[in-house]
């Protein structure tokens, strides 16, 4: 049994974020990562052409802002140039290949309070490892585990599927036709990737979407200091709407709610168009209505049409994997794996358990949770101490 402070489960940004300023207050902790490295979201799981369409002055984490000489949108090699020498900088240790495996809030108290118990497989080993930590951080993501729908007839289907966790590129898939399920930014950017190598991509578009350049986002994001929500919303639209103009023909319908709103309510992000719409415009990227289901190779779609295809690509997200392991989630988190408050106070549980990164406000609500967290753990300790 090794007893240690605070516990970070996660070794993405969520979790390196909170490390370094647990390591800025000098408060000792340990981060458990189940890959052989950090951010292996970022590293194994991206697809060869990712960039980050926020502006790099909403990308950083707590206490190291971007270099003056980093382009305003970053590669994600130059993301990844930064979180290594982030972790270089903040002498953060990640222990690899630590699966955990059970969490939970032991029955007796030591010192008036109650105790987490965390166990993890060392996979290289096969051994497991006991921890006792005073303060729980799930740092584990929203991007854990890739998740696919159900589909009818999906397990006949006699062509590739592949969930956009797994995708590299379209170099593969040159003189083939393949469905997109999904189109949100992975989905749009896949869908080109395949064009661009010869493919023949079809992307399913079910619901209403706001269609944005990322120079766009970059000005909103700016308005919204100083412009209530619904004035930056119509600025917005306006411009998507000189830029794209009527997308309905083309199956793509804008919803009631701005992207600024809609983002709020909802946690939908607005597409980042990178050359996709002009694609779908010229006919090379077809868009296609929901599945209804698979007989084979062929899929027939909501309006009848049957078309056959070589290949699926499920951009369809991922979801948490945190209530799996962790037996007390609801002091945390809902039964989807999320935080059970809203925001601002998302990040906090009760019995000393937190949660980073789960806000779906990309990296700056990853920074935001992570000086939260930090600083009520210091606080926590400092009143014990007085």
């Amino acid at each position: 049994m090794e007893e240690v402070r605070v516990l970070i489960v996660g070794a993405g940004p969520s979790g390196l974020a909170t490390s370094a300023y647990l390591n800025h207050l000098s408060i000792p902790n340990i981060v458990l990562e189940k890959e052989d490295c950090y951010a292996s979201l970022w590293k194994k799981r991206a697809y060869d052409r990712l960039c980050l369409h926020l502006a790099k002055d909403f990308c950083s984490l707590p206490l190291m802002s971007h270099s003056s000489s980093t382009p305003t949108f970053m590669s994600r090699a130059t993301f990844l140039k930064y979180l290594d020498e982030y972790v270089t900088k903040f002498n953060i240790r990640p222990r690899y290949c630590r699966n955990v495996e059970r969490a939970w809030l032991e029955d007796e108290e030591e010192d008036g309070e109650k105790k987490w118990r965390v166990e993890a497989r060392n996979i290289e080993t096969g051994e497991m490892e006991a921890y006792k930590a005073e303060f729980l951080v799930v740092a584990s993501g929203e991007n854990s585990v890739g998740y696919v729908p159900e589909v009818t007839g999906l397990d006949t289907f006699e062509g590739e599927i592949v969930h956009s966790s797994n995708y590299k590129s379209g170099r593969g898939f040159e003189g083939k036709d393949v469905l997109v399920v999904g189109c949100g930014n992975s989905g749009m950017e896949i869908a080109l990737d395949l064009s661009n190598y010869g493919a023949q991509p079809s992307i399913v578009i079910r619901n209403p979407l706001h269609v944005l350049k990322r120079e766009m986002v970059y000005v909103g994001m700016l308005l919204m200091k100083y412009l209530p929500v619904s004035v930056v919303d119509a600025i917005l639209v306006g411009l998507a709407k000189l830029k794209f103009g009527d997308m309905s023909a083309y199956g793509i319908c804008r919803p009631k709610l701005g992207p600024m709103q809609l983002k709020f309510a909802t946690g939908k992000t607005p597409v980042i168009d990178v050359g996709t719409i002009s694609k779908i415009q010229d006919g090379q990227i077809k868009v296609v209505p929901q599945i209804s289901n698979i007989d084979g190779e062929t899929i027939e779609f909501e309006n009848g049409v049957r078309r056959k295809f070589d290949a699926i690509v499920f951009a369809t997200g991922y979801k948490s994997s945190a209530n799996n392991w962790l037996k007390d989630y609801e002091l945390v988190l809902n039964e989807k794996g999320m935080p059970r408050s809203g925001i601002p106070k998302h990040w906090k549980g009760k019995k000393n358990v937190y949660c980073v990164g789960l806000s779906r406000q990309g990296l700056a609500g990853v920074s935001f949770d992570a000086k939260a967290v930090a600083q009520d753990i210091s606080n926590n300790i400092s009143n014990k101490f007085k």
